[in-house]
């Protein structure tokens, strides 16, 4: 039997909370395929992402950079051309690096223009794509408005449903996100009354299963040759709606409280106050919301986890789980209700943190298996694992990549030099935030400082909050104002201004290239400040004497 790495399986869900599985503690969500994965691997327990919204933080995957390393800090804003990605780094290896699903990566037209490149060309493809041959690009955002379609590359999708007889041009709203309402109009899925409806499309013909489908098509077709494959899910992502059955697997008694306390609301900070005022927190706020959506979120959720449960299946029928390294994790959160908000954007934990496992085949993470880490992990840190795992060492990319190897914590080490802080950012120039606080685009920016029991949020022209996670494990007291804590403030907003300080420009020569390199300039001729020969070695003068 095999027991080293020579794939990855890379799973991305959209917007999955970090405590909406079985293993995670939920209370009536059952994951059985997810868990069973647990009980294979690590399951990180205070994991976070580098943005919580999906641009930014997929941007921080897939170049284990930090947001202001890399600049594309929120969705839409495009990732520069020059910036290694994950293909760019494990396709030198000899390993094929595929994408099934999203990205949400916007591509630096201008820069490709102005350096002359094609976007059709191969080079052009895997600028465009984060690195991956694009097996099957679709982020799952098919929307069309007054002023056009949200993506305007047409899905595959689309064309499928189609052919499964499905009518219409966009197909991926009127059936696979929409239900029947009454009168013959359709009752779509971007109003969340909806919700609880049954989707017009046939559940093996939804979004999830048809991935899961077009995941096992590459692997089938891989060959021997090691490949990367990121298989990413735009669900449990809104729309929220889904097929029977499970749109109706879970009712409103699953449903559990919110993490919220009217404290929150008395005097918040203005930044806070003003995303609980977007129409997304006002409707969260509701309960009614919130009993019809999270019953159908926790059923998209269930059967994600179904799907993996066949492609789980398949890979063992291959033997692939013999050879393959497995990670499960998502793009960011959801509040769902929790401290009167709705989507994510903001630091509480519903939102910042998410689920991590990581399943590593090798002897060597056997003594870990089933185990609970409970470290703090950054989402930069996958891609050196990743490295790592087909036998590169990541300290050689340490000038670009931000991010460490998770194999010491796979294999039960545990290093002594591991990070002790957290960090995380966001920009909120283009939310109705920005515009109420009338704050310019370039200073509506959070960032997020967090060690294993303090939070402090730096906000650009406001005061910054501040949350002890130990005795308020629920974030609800702000004690970003209170003159006890100025000590934890100035502690964590020193460290935050060591992070901002990093280098992390310096990407095209590494450290030991630069060691290296020390001296070496007199060797070549150049001899700088010297008053008399005699300062220097003598073999530096050989091309300078002269004859005669």
């Amino acid at each position: 039997m095999t027991r080293h790495v020579k794939n990855i399986l890379f799973i991305m869900c959209d917007q999955l909370r970090f405590d909406y599985l079985s293993c995670a503690g939920h209370p009536t969500l059952r994951t059985p395929n997810i868990d069973a994965l647990a009980a294979r691997g690590v399951r990180f327990t205070r994991a976070y992402v580098q943005s919580p919204v999906c641009g930014a933080s997929r941007m921080s995957f897939y170049t284990g950079r930090y947001v202001q390393s890399h600049g594309a800090a929120w969705n839409g804003f495009p990732l520069k051309v020059g910036e290694m990605t994950m293909g760019d780094y494990l396709r030198p290896l000899g390993v094929q690096t595929v994408l099934v699903g999203k990205t949400h990566m916007q591509p630096d037209a201008e820069g490709m223009e102005r350096l002359g490149i094609d976007p059709q060309s191969i080079i052009g493809v895997r600028v465009s794509e984060c690195g991956f041959d694009p097996y099957e690009r679709d982020d799952g955002l098919h929307g069309i408005g007054p002023d056009g379609r949200y993506d305007p590359r047409l899905p595959r999708y689309n064309s499928y449903l189609n052919d499964k007889g499905y009518p219409g041009d966009n197909p991926w709203h009127d059936y696979a996100n929409a239900a029947q309402g009454s009168d013959n109009e359709l009752a779509s899925g971007w109003a969340m009354r909806h919700a609880r409806k049954p989707a017009r499309v046939a559940e093996e013909d939804s979004e999830t299963p048809y991935m899961t489908r077009r995941a096992m098509d590459f692997i089938t077709e891989a060959g021997d040759a090691p490949w990367c494959l990121h298989l990413s899910y735009i669900k449990p992502h809104w729309p929220y709606i889904a097929p029977p059955p499970y749109n109706d697997m879970y009712s409103a008694d699953d449903v559990i409280p919110a993490v919220k306390n009217e404290e929150e609301r008395a005097d918040p900070h203005p930044v806070y106050r003003e995303f609980m005022n977007h129409l997304v927190g006002r409707n969260f706020a509701r309960e009614e919301v919130r009993r019809e959506v999270i019953p159908v979120y926790m059923g998209l959720i269930r059967q994600i986890d179904d799907q993996l449960g066949l492609l789980f299946g398949f890979m063992r029928e291959r033997g692939l789980m013999d050879n393959t390294l497995i990670v499960f994790t998502s793009d960011h959160g959801d509040y769902l209700g929790d401290h009167w908000l709705g989507e994510k954007d903001l630091f509480h934990e519903p939102s910042v943190k998410i689920p991590l496992i990581v399943y590593d085949p090798s002897r060597s993470a056997d003594a870990t298996r089933g185990s609970v880490c409970d470290v703090l992990v950054e989402s930069i840190d996958l891609l050196p694992t990743f490295l790592d795992s087909f036998g590169a060492d990541p300290q050689e990319q340490s000038h670009r990549l931000e991010g460490r190897s998770l194999h010491p914590w796979l294999r039960g080490e545990h290093p002594k030099d591991w990070r002790d802080i957290v960090f995380s950012e966001y920009d909120y120039s283009m939310l109705p935030a920005a515009m109420k606080l009338g704050v310019a685009p370039r200073d509506a920016r959070l960032f997020m400082a967090a060690d294993r029991r303090w939070k402090y949020v730096h906000a650009v022209g406001f005061r910054p909050m501040l949350f002890d996670m130990e005795s308020d494990p629920c974030e609800y007291r702000d004690l970003g104002a209170n003159p006890a804590y100025a000590h934890e403030r100035e502690r964590l907003a020193a460290a935050l201004s060591d992070w901002a300080l990093r280098q992390s420009q310096r990407t095209t020569i590494s450290e030991r290239q630069i060691l290296a390199g020390r001296g070496k300039s007199q060797r070549r001729g150049i001899l700088i400040g010297v008053w008399d020969e005699s300062e220097t070695p003598q073999d530096l003068w050989s091309s300078y004497r002269g004859g005669g």
